[in-house]
């Protein structure tokens, strides 16, 4: 507990955390999302991915800069073009191989906040700079505006809840899921279950890279891209190793009656009770990351909800005779 005091201590000493931790009693309960999101620059430290994916912090962030050849950064305001450096190259890399594969260009969402760590909204994992959302919606032939990246709303894949929109779902897409998937250093792809329907639907033959994308709630507009801890990073807690196989029979069937029973019972909203993740709860080393380098902090601002990514998910019209069925592509 030596490192947690003198961390906790150390940060109560910068004039920039003063209001964030008031007292010695009020640091151990603040909320790390606060702390962390409070910070707009990196810890001046070497590049290291701290912790687990949802528990965590990043040393020596990089910043995705926000136009690059093909690719440009959307919601600006957030300051979350932050990763690994092995992140950062990943995505310059995907960006180019990918128009390589006839894709116009990625629109970049969240990678991590500049020190990692919890976010003030959206995400629980995120954490340590090896996480990226990517835009399925193709990026257009010029450069943005600043305004435009804050209020353009990336394109629903989804028709309903349970199958992909076939006017808007293309082969193209299921070319950039598949190359993002073919990098060593990738460990994971979340997307939609009905889009992992879709790319069972249209793998063909070479099936094994579908091992690697894995349906989870939410990812309709976007996918989300984990890379595995740094190769002789003591400090980073990777994952289990995804399921053999595709994935494309009884696991899926499971998600989309999961899909259903949520759409017959919604679930209940979530309890703002729930305590959220303090200092205390991430590894000793945040602490470092979180007060080095005095002066590149500020106290978080309360801030208006920026505008969402995506539009929001489309839902059954249970008990009208219209509920549809689960198609696929077929040959």
């Amino acid at each position: 507990m030596l490192m947690l005091s003198c961390g906790i201590a150390a940060a109560q000493d910068l004039p920039q955390f003063k209001s964030l931790f008031g007292s010695r009693a009020a640091s151990a309960t603040a909320p790390a999302k606060t702390l962390f999101g409070a910070a707009t620059s990196p810890a001046p430290l070497a590049p290291r991915a701290i912790g687990s994916y949802s528990r965590g912090c990043l040393a020596g962030g990089v910043a995705l800069r926000i136009n690059g050849p093909g690719f440009q950064v959307m919601r600006l305001s957030r300051n979350r073009n932050w990763g690994h450096p092995l992140l950062i190259a990943f995505l310059e890399q995907l960006a180019n191989d990918a128009r390589a594969l006839g894709w116009p260009g990625l629109l970049v969402g969240d990678l991590a906040q500049p020190r990692g760590g919890p976010m003030l909204t959206g995400h629980s994992s995120h954490q340590i700079g090896l996480d990226a959302d990517i835009w399925l919606t193709p990026m257009p032939n010029r450069v943005l505006t600043r305004s435009e990246r804050e209020n353009m709303t990336a394109v629903s894949m989804l028709r309903d809840p349970l199958n992909v929109d076939r006017e808007v779902w293309t082969p193209r897409h299921t070319r950039l899921i598949r190359l993002a998937s073919s990098y060593p250093e990738v460990e994971r792809i979340f997307v939609h279950p009905a889009i992992k329907q879709a790319l069972c639907d249209q793998a063909g033959h070479d099936r094994a890279w579908l091992s690697k994308v894995r349906p989870w709630w939410g990812h309709y507009y976007h996918f989300h891209v984990r890379l595995a801890c740094p190769r002789g990073s003591a400090s980073c807690r990777g994952q289990k190793e995804a399921a053999r196989g595709d994935g494309c029979g009884a696991e899926l069937d499971d998600w989309f009656a999961r899909l259903l029973q949520a759409e017959r019972k919604p679930a209940e909203p979530e309890n703002k009770a729930d305590r959220p993740l303090t200092l205390a709860d991430l590894p000793d080393d945040c602490h470092t990351v979180l007060t080095s380098g005095g002066g590149v902090a500020r106290a978080a601002k309360p801030r208006t909800a920026d505008k969402p990514a995506g539009p929001p998910p489309p839902h059954l019209r249970l008990g009208t005779g219209r509920e549809p069925a689960l198609f696929g592509f077929g040959d």
